[in-house]
């Protein structure tokens, strides 16, 4: 009985897991290039979420946004959203160390604001908003109302009146 209770909360601990969304093997510098690259041709904005696997609240976001039509729907007509991998380990291995702090320094150090932190860069590649992810958060999850009104005001039509 105690094996078949254990057997039934590890495979709902299973379902439950977060889908693991960042790619921890494509260089981040040529993610963003090709975004942008993307972006441009699409009239959209990018926005990077940077963060990775390793972080919760990172895979909690991605998942929220996911989940919501109106949210996804308003990300896929005015961006190109890259999840922009970041790993703080060193034993990523030099190359890797290199394109991450390469990474940050293009995106404006967003790293200063934990993770994840979303940047926004026009259609040009050029960062205009860095958006620290406290201020979208609620309880253990993110608030619908402060979400919509980060990429309202951030797509393309909001930025060039």
């Amino acid at each position: 009985m105690v094996c078949l209770s254990m057997l039934m909360a590890l495979t709902a601990s299973a379902q439950t897991a977060l889908k693991k969304v960042y790619n921890e093997d494509i260089n981040p510098l040529e993610q963003i290039d090709k975004a942008v690259t993307a972006a441009k041709a699409e009239g959209k904005f990018v926005i990077c979420q940077v963060g990775g696997n390793w972080c919760p609240w990172c895979l909690r976001f991605a998942d929220f946004i996911t989940n919501d039509s109106e949210i996804s729907g308003l990300i896929e007509d005015n961006f190109v959203y890259a999840h922009v991998n970041y790993n703080p380990r060193k034993k990523e291995g030099e190359e890797k160390q290199q394109q991450a702090a390469q990474m940050l320094k293009r995106l404006g150090n967003p790293a200063r604001f934990g993770f994840p932190v979303f940047v926004v860069l026009n259609e040009n590649g050029d960062v205009i908003h860095i958006q620290d992810s406290s201020f979208l958060e609620q309880d253990k999850g993110y608030d619908k109302e402060k979400v919509m009104r980060f990429f309202k005001n951030w797509t393309p039509q909001a930025v060039k009146q």
